[in-house]
């Protein structure tokens, strides 16, 4: 009987959730990997003296790595296997992390930010392809949702070692405490499962068959009988950019691109924006870290959305939700306000991300899965370079306010985009999307 038929029909289990914590892990480790340099980017700035342009680029060379990292991750995915890729990406990003807080000088921070950003970045997409590839049909995208929910708990994270840690002992012991647990982390992700639609595409039927025999061994009593699936078969690297693949390859790349250049621009200087509105670094982290804790009930509210509307509604929705308040954010002249709209802003992008993180291993065959979904987050980390940087350069012409209207317009575009693909998955196989 045929093992991808048999995966789908099986019911949410101990597997299941063995297999999303471990990815979760990793996940919550790498968002506190990336949280930590916004976070800690002004204790580097006045212990090296950077101006507002050099604390842009270093904000962007991790994500410079990822781009690089999301390219080479993806498509080594495709060809060696899901995974090797996620294990030893994990083990790069956090040795890359423990580098940064031993680092001697600026240059090398600048080089080991550059390392922590090639292991997320091949991580990421990867991950997201693995869960989406062992979930039940019928939870699919709910299941990749709560995978990105880890981000919120790695971001919570970040903003506490960074309240906690940063103003008293200073940057290098918050990138140290990132480091350990990313490296443990790497070490427990040895016992993953391979991907069973990887091996069958492959021409490893014996392979993904015990595999699935494994996991269905799992649960007692008898299981629901298997519908007929389309079987994954070889496909060129090509086929991204024909039909009927194409248009998704573009489109979804462009929503990851300006998605990127919202979020991170906003959030990578937000500590640093309050500071320049008068606000102590202190009093700054005390409201980042408030903010931060809406993102956890944001995705929560599309996990449970994506299975009942659909993945591409959530999606622009909550994009264009949180460009409105990006734009509001900006405006705020209280601490009321910027506690209110921060904090709508946060629930609502990081929903965005849950959904973009579901929808886009689903516009892919299995054999393209990787590279699909690879090739959009390093376009996507294209937007997450420059927003940085330029938010930097035009924090002088444009002041806080301005910049944040600029990353509300950049998420508006993203939803744009986004309904521009043109395909809901909720509900399909992932062969026959």
């Amino acid at each position: 009987m045929d093992p991808i038929a048999r995966l789908d029909r099986l019911p949410l289990g101990r597997p299941h959730l063995r297999l999303l914590f471990l990815l979760g892990l990793g996940w919550a480790l790498d968002a506190m990997d990336v949280g930590l340099i916004g976070f800690t980017l002004p204790a580097l700035t006045r212990e090296f003296g950077l101006s507002p342009v050099q604390a842009g680029l270093l904000g962007s060379v991790g994500l410079l790595g990822m781009l690089l990292g999301a390219a080479l991750g993806g498509r080594l995915a495709d060809r060696l296997g899901r995974k090797a890729v996620i294990g030893y990406s994990l083990f790069l990003a956090g040795l890359g992390s423990l580098l940064t807080a031993l680092a001697p000088s600026l240059a090398w921070v600048f080089l080991f930010r550059f390392l922590t950003g090639l292991g997320l970045g091949a991580e990421l997409p990867v991950a997201a392809s693995l869960m989406a590839e062992w979930s039940p049909l019928r939870l699919r995208g709910r299941m990749v949702v709560l995978l990105e929910a880890f981000w919120a708990v790695g971001w919570l994270l970040a903003a506490l070692l960074g309240y906690l840690l940063v103003p008293e002992y200073g940057w290098r012991l918050a990138f140290l405490a990132g480091a350990l647990p990313a490296l443990y982390a790497a070490y427990l992700r040895l016992s993953l499962p391979e991907s069973p639609r990887w091996l069958m595409a492959r021409g490893r039927v014996e392979e993904a068959e015990a595999l699935v025999r494994a996991w269905e061994g799992a649960f007692a009593g008898p299981l629901p009988e298997p519908k007929a699936a389309e079987v994954p078969r070889p496909l060129p690297y090509g086929a991204l950019f024909r039909p009927p693949y194409g248009r998704r390859t573009l489109f979804i790349a462009l929503a990851w691109l300006t998605l990127n250049a919202g979020y991170y621009g906003a959030f990578i200087w937000l500590p640093s924006l309050l500071v320049a509105q008068g606000y102590t670094l202190v009093r700054s982290l005390e409201y980042v870290l408030l903010i931060t804790l809406a993102q956890l009930p944001g995705y929560l509210l599309a996990a449970f959305l994506v299975e009942r509307v659909g993945r591409r509604p959530v999606l622009v929705g909550f994009l264009g939700l949180s460009a409105l308040f990006a734009y509001l954010l900006g405006q705020a002249g209280s601490p009321g306000e910027i506690l209110l709209f921060g904090s709508l802003l946060s629930f609502f992008n990081l929903g965005a991300w849950g959904a973009i993180y579901a929808y886009t291993p689903e516009l892919f065959p299995t054999a393209l899965r990787g590279s699909g979904a690879g090739l959009a987050a390093a376009l996507g980390r294209v937007g997450g370079i420059l927003a940085p940087y330029l938010t930097g350069l035009l924090l002088s012409p444009l002041g806080p306010g301005g910049v944040l209207a600029l990353h509300g317009g950049l998420l508006l575009l993203a939803g744009l985009f986004a309904l521009l693909v043109g395909v809901e998955t909720r509900g399909r196989a992932l062969e026959g999307v």
